[in-house]
């Protein structure tokens, strides 16, 4: 076996710690000496929001999903916009992501308790796991130590998912953030929580080809019931539909419901039409202790996305220091 020459081992041992730099960069025990109280702090806020607005936790989970989406999980989300410059909050896609006051009010009280010691985007994560678990979902510990962005522009909201993906292109769009075939389904399961209004879904009820008015990937009495709700034209901007028959708890039922052809969004539908996603799909609806077994390891995964030494710690989430 030829040796490798000395001028080619340097630069793999340096790419070798560079990638162990970069995956020691977050820690579950980063604030343990210097904000311990943290977890409880975020988690009596969440819970009490949540007591108060059952909305809350799914809002959460997307916010945290549509954050580290866009420039990694930096909190860019959360910036307000300025007269200069519209941000990501109010890209079209994020117009109805709501509930920042609970980071809001979280930040508050942690900025009392530990000043200037705990990053918006570690709060939102650590946000997101906890109304999951409130909601019936797992339990993980978050890793911890990132850094809030100072960029936050609307246009970029461009590149979030649409609910009208194919297959191929949501693999694209995961694959972009260093997510498998296998973390976009089971990411997709957050969908177990949540509420769409009609105009994500509607071109599936009404005039959808030239040959089918309705999309026949849809159960046909499912989307009867759905055009009862969003009829054409629709007037009630309220009008929508959950995206699972549980959706105010987190399970299963998402998968079960897209192998009844009860998908919502034809993104989500199109997982059951695709061999490279069926399957997942068919394990989730028969297991749901796999399916939170995955969505752990996806979430941990989506929660490194983008991840930089560089940023700050905000002072308040809306506005960079």
């Amino acid at each position: 076996m030829a040796l490798m020459p000395s001028k080619c081992i340097f630069p793999i041992i340096f790419l070798l710690l560079t990638l162990l730099v970069s995956e020691a960069e977050l820690d579950a025990h980063y604030y343990d000496k210097t904000c311990p109280q943290l977890e409880k702090i975020i988690s009596e806020t969440v819970l009490t929001a949540s007591t108060n607005d059952p909305k809350v936790p799914a809002r959460i989970l997307r916010m945290f999903f549509h954050d580290c989406f866009i420039r990694g999980c930096d909190a860019s989300i959360l910036l307000d916009s300025t007269s200069t410059n519209q941000a990501e909050k109010d890209g079209p896609p994020n117009l109805s992501v709501h509930s920042f006051y609970v980071i809001d009010e979280a930040k508050a009280k942690l900025e009392k308790a530990c000043p200037h010691i705990v990053s918006c985007a570690d709060i939102l994560a650590i946000a997101a796991r906890d109304v999951v678990a409130l909601s019936g979902g797992p339990y993980w510990d978050v890793l911890k130590g990132r850094k809030d962005g100072r960029v936050s522009k609307a246009s970029d909201t461009v590149n979030l998912p649409a609910p009208t993906l194919n297959v191929n292109q949501l693999i694209q769009s995961f694959a972009k953030r260093g997510l498998g075939v296998k973390d976009m389904v089971t990411l997709s399961g957050g969908h177990t929580l949540g509420f769409s209004h009609c105009a994500s879904f509607q071109a599936r009820l009404h005039n959808f080809s030239y040959l089918h008015d309705i999309d026949p990937s849809l159960n046909t009495e499912f989307a009867f019931d759905l055009r009862k709700k969003c009829p054409k034209p629709n007037t009630n901007q309220n009008a929508g539909q959950f995206l699972d028959s549980t959706a105010s708890v987190f399970d299963n039922d998402y998968y079960k419901q897209l192998l009844a052809r009860k998908g919502v969004f034809s993104s989500d539908q199109s997982l059951v039409g695709d061999y490279r996603t069926r399957w997942i799909v068919e394990a989730f609806a028969n297991d749901q202790s796999l399916f939170f077994k995955e969505f752990v390891a996806s979430m941990l995964k989506l929660g490194n996305v983008g991840i930089s030494e560089y940023g700050e710690v905000r002072l308040n989430c809306r506005v960079v220091n």
